[in-house]
């Protein structure tokens, strides 16, 4: 696609962008009296409007019936967590009784855990990306302890070479070979938080099946915004938060897929909880774990359903848009962020700015990831204070999402505007 900086170009594209109504859908913050422009949507997604209505429908729904809502209400709150599994499965490519939706990310990866990773004295060691987000760190840690093992022995970080940010494809499977035999798991962020890079996952699963070992992914960062194929690709596991790219609120309940050789296995150790329980006998309120086939049977606890409607909101937008369609438009919506993004910092060669996000469109969604080279936080500071939403990560990097939901070409080239004003700025301050 050919792309000009200039604000005909850009409302020329969103004329012929099909997707484009679906911005009018959500709501977009303003702040200090001022519409910002918005693009963190890979922290936490703008509201849709039909949040409000879904929610008070549970509202009113509990008002009228009380408890009597779980098994009356129009969409009983007992199952309430399966009208979310339809469209949660074709986000992730995966079967019905492979997906469901429940706690929260980190939550849920540490009951995924007791599942796959089950070290022994030879097969105990863990792989992972450098850099991966602190909170799956410290899941691999934790873990590691509990099975009376060190982290400096359990887990094996992989980093970029010298002088390169993203890792390399061939690097990650020669470390999944060389450790073949002591690998138990290889865990990777789907897309890296930091970098945005986008992980060959079908590829990495089958080598460390070569090898032996699990493989699972977090995938916060890749759910509503790269289009996966769990149950083809063979991957054992995954998990992701609904907030990012899935617009369900912060902090809102997260899913899980479960690879069906898993789930339907009735031999796959889990933890146990009465919504994981058969539910033909669930309420008999007897002794003895009869676990759900498929992911069901690693539910713990009843479903939290304000938080579910407003993932139901969501996801109904999911469905309508189709993520072939959300993906082209990310596609030429990053692309153009990229083109506009160059074109600006070109006119300031005496700041250095750097993305380093792969410019392979193949290997990365709609996030850009720029480096401050030349200049500090009083870059990202000035964006903020001149109505740019964005995403600062220590020590040195601003993470930028266009999301092809809600964001159109013309805030790219207005941010283009703005990002010129503030270099200016800085360029003269220097």
């Amino acid at each position: 696609m050919i792309y000009q900086n200039s604000l005909d170009s850009a409302r020329w594209l969103d004329s012929k962008d099909p997707l484009a109504s679906m911005r009018e859908r959500f709501c977009h913050p303003v702040i200090k009296g001022k519409p910002v422009l918005y693009f963190t949507g890979n922290s936490l997604g703008l509201q849709p409007k039909a949040v409000k209505d879904h929610i008070e429908t549970e509202l009113t729904e509990w008002a009228n019936w009380g408890v009597e809502g779980h098994f009356h209400s129009k969409n009983p709150w007992y199952s309430y967590h399966e009208l979310l599994t339809p469209a949660s499965a074709r986000l992730v490519g995966g079967k019905a009784h492979e997906v469901v939706c429940m706690n929260s990310l980190t939550t849920n990866l540490h009951l995924l855990f007791v599942s796959f990773y089950r070290p022994t004295a030879t097969r105990f060691k863990i792989l992972c990306e450098g850099k991966a987000f602190p909170s799956d760190r410290y899941l691999l840690e934790t873990q590691v302890q509990f099975h009376g093992l060190r982290p400096e022995e359990a887990i094996i970080e992989i980093f970029p070479r010298d002088g390169e940010h993203c890792l390399r494809q061939e690097d990650i499977e020669a470390a999944i070979r060389e450790h073949g035999d002591e690998l138990a798991l290889l865990f990777l962020g789907g897309v890296n938080y930091f970098t945005g890079q986008w992980f060959d996952l079908a590829a990495l699963t089958a080598v460390a099946h070569e090898v032996g070992a699990f493989a699972g992914f977090d995938l916060a960062h890749a759910v509503g915004n790269l289009p996966m194929a769990l149950h083809e690709w063979q991957v054992d596991f995954a998990a992701w938060c609904s907030y990012k790219y899935l617009n369900a609120s912060a902090g809102n309940v997260g899913g899980v897929f479960i690879h069906e050789r898993h789930g339907l296995d009735p031999d796959t150790f889990r933890f146990g909880g009465w919504w994981g329980h058969d539910k033909e006998n669930r309420f008999k309120m007897e002794s003895g774990f009869s676990p759900i086939l498929g992911a069901e049977g690693w539910q713990l606890s009843n479903a939290p359903v304000l938080g579910m409607a407003a993932l139901k909101a969501s996801l109904e937008l999911f469905d309508e848009a189709g993520m072939a369609a959300l993906r082209a438009k990310s596609l030429a919506l990053t692309g153009y962020l990229e083109f506009v993004f160059n074109d600006v910092v070109e006119q300031f060669p005496g700041i250095g700015l750097e993305i380093i996000t792969p410019a392979d469109p193949a290997q990365r969604g709609c996030q850009l990831s720029v480096r401050l080279k030349g200049t500090d936080r009083r870059l990202f500071d000035a964006l903020t204070e001149a109505g740019v939403i964005a995403d600062f990560r220590e020590p040195d990097v601003i993470r930028l999402a266009p999301v092809p939901l809600y964001n159109s070409f013309e805030d790219i080239y207005r941010f283009g505007v703005v990002l010129t004003s503030v270099l200016r700025q800085l360029e003269v301050a220097a």
